[in-house]
């Protein structure tokens, strides 16, 4: 009898942060709480720049759409989970896999390319103050936002139909809480050279790509702000970038560690705790790090609950 391929029937089975089944209401606890954090918190960002004619800049534009990127980047993933603790069952089906899959890395290569775009917003603003408004009018915004989600999709689409040409066991468990690229490959039982080439070049133009402009962007920005004579203009100048540094660090500080702990470890849990940093975390801290240091931004939310009283 030849053997079938049964992905398409059964799917997989996630296991989840913690098998320990006492463990499963505190986790179920604490990452919705997260999750409405996460939500909530992007989404009056959202509101307040939307509400607030003064925050109609590029700034704010380009971090409303971080918002909007960061609450369907946690909403990829978050939902399943939860859902799967609350009825006690670790099935995702083949379809709902792919799907998963699709989304988590078009909104996690949107965070990758707005930060980026975020960097030459900053480089424009403190290198070419006079003609900021001039370069960053509404229609270039509009586009650099548009290549982010068309480089994103298309990158997503090229690692998912890669991913669709793999063959699994029946009821492969995925040692994680989603359907996470690098597993997905190692659990395959056909060849995954082309694969893990593919994953690897992306991982350099895409990934690095930004880090690169962004290291680039800031050292001009530093270059420019040494050459600002007052003490004043010099800290006036920084504090506008704070927020994005505290953003870029965090972003990729928790991407370079999951991925050193995915490579490092071969714990079947070990990547799926480091993966909780930047899925969870790093989205619901973005608001936090934007709203706490800027007075604009608190104003308008402020602007904003009083019409709403």
């Amino acid at each position: 009898m030849e053997p079938e391929n049964l992905t398409e029937i059964l799917g997989f089975l996630l296991l989840g942060i913690s098998k320990e089944p006492e463990l499963q209401p505190i986790i179920f606890g604490i990452f919705f709480s997260m999750y409405l954090v996460t939500v909530l918190g992007n989404l009056l960002i959202i509101l307040a720049t939307i509400s607030d004619p003064h925050l109609h800049t590029p700034m704010y534009f380009f971090l409303s759409n971080l918002s909007l990127a960061d609450i369907c980047f946690t909403s990829t993933t978050i939902p399943k989970m939860l859902a799967n603790i609350q009825t006690h069952s670790k099935a995702i089906s083949y379809e709902g896999c792919l799907i998963q899959l699709y989304f988590f890395m078009l909104f996690s290569a949107m965070d990758d390319f707005l930060v980026t775009a975020m960097a030459y917003d900053r480089l424009v603003a403190i290198c070419h103050p006079l003609h900021y408004m001039v370069i960053m009018n509404p229609r270039l915004c509009a586009l650099l936002v548009l290549v982010c989600l068309v480089t994103g999709a298309l990158h997503s689409l090229l690692e998912t139909l890669m991913v669709f040409r793999l063959s699994y066991r029946a009821d492969t468990e995925i040692p994680h809480f989603f359907c996470e690229l690098n597993q997905m490959v190692q659990l395959s039982c056909s060849d995954t050279f082309l694969n893990n080439l593919v994953m690897y070049l992306e991982a350099v133009f895409l990934g690095g790509g930004p880090v690169v402009y962004i290291l680039y962007s800031y050292s001009k920005i530093v270059s420019s702000i040494r050459r600002i004579t007052s003490a004043q203009g010099k800290y006036k100048a920084f504090s506008t970038c704070v927020s994005h540094l505290l953003v870029v660090s965090l972003f990729y500080c928790t991407s370079l560690g999951v991925y050193l702990s995915s490579a490092g470890s071969h714990s079947s849990h070990s990547s799926a705790t480091a993966s909780v940093m930047y899925t969870v975390v790093t989205p619901m801290l973005n608001p936090f790090i934007y709203s706490l240091r800027n007075k604009d931004l608190k104003r308008a939310l402020k602007t904003f609950f009083g019409k709403k009283q």
